[in-house]
């Protein structure tokens, strides 16, 4: 009977332990890569469309070599894989993570944009793109969130070359924004509820004062304080309404509705 000294147990104890953390996986084939081959393979197949895999990569790469100008650009890359795939979560999670350890590096200002994008390209869903929805139908926070993220780029980095394409987007936001309290409004209204209705003309007016949404918010209170008896009211906002938009197409009966015919159920 073989006869183990307390020597020969410890010994035995650590090769056991070592066979599971010490010893290489044989059967992985990134064993041996440095940082830089662990980079060039991820960029490889993350141009030809294999992001899990890239991501993986990415991540092998911070974990091994977790210094250094490789593990920073992986962990910029992760952001913008998670993004292709349409993880929009994941995304943000990455891009705050970078933007919270690299408040300096030279392409945080990448990361602000890229995290303004994915929340501005949050995918709407199958039915969604079916029925011709525009962002002033859905939930504006995603909105609010891209707005206050490219406010955020535009504020601290007035000269980078994303901050143009930022701005023009911001006004973008803002014009849908408005849209989407006329959008609100307009359902109140074709409820009956008009004091509603007019909270939201209200609100879109108040909050976005030079927005394109603010023509039909205008008729949207005329009509509502009209069906309310508020005779005074209706001929303030109709006089502002004349004011500002002469020839609006409220006055020939609205625009016409361009939905497609599915939507018009």
């Amino acid at each position: 009977m073989a006869r183990f000294t307390l020597g020969s147990l410890a010994v035995i104890g650590a090769l056991l332990i070592g066979g599971c953390s010490g010893v290489p996986d044989l059967n992985d084939e990134t064993a041996g890569w440095n940082a830089q081959k662990l980079y060039s393979e991820a960029k490889s197949s993350m141009n030809e469309g294999g992001y899990d895999r890239a991501i993986q990569l990415f991540e092998k790469l911070e974990a091994r070599y977790p210094y250094g100008r490789y593990a920073q650009q992986a962990q910029i890359e992760v952001a913008y894989a998670y993004y292709k795939q349409g993880e929009a979560a994941l995304s943000i999670a990455a891009a705050d993570r970078f933007i919270k350890l690299h408040p300096n590096h030279p392409n945080v200002d990448y990361v602000y944009y890229l995290k303004g994008l994915v929340n501005f390209n949050e995918d709407l869903g199958l039915l969604a793109g079916l029925s011709n929805q525009d962002l002033s139908e859905r939930d504006p926070k995603g909105a609010h969130e891209a707005f206050d993220t490219f406010r955020d780029l535009v504020t601290r980095f007035p000269e980078s070359r994303y901050s143009e394409d930022a701005r023009q987007r911001m006004r973008y936001l803002v014009n849908s924004l408005a849209a989407h309290e006329v959008h609100v409004s307009r359902y109140y209204y074709r409820r009956g509820a008009y004091v509603a209705a007019i909270n939201r003309a209200q609100a879109a007016i108040t909050s976005y004062p030079n927005a394109p949404a603010n023509e039909e918010a205008l008729y949207l209170l005329v009509k509502s304080y009209e069906a309310l008896g508020m005779n005074d009211l209706r001929e303030d906002a109709d006089r502002v309404l004349r004011k500002n938009f002469p020839n609006s197409v409220y006055y020939s009966g609205g625009p016409a509705d361009s939905r497609p015919w599915w939507q018009l159920w």
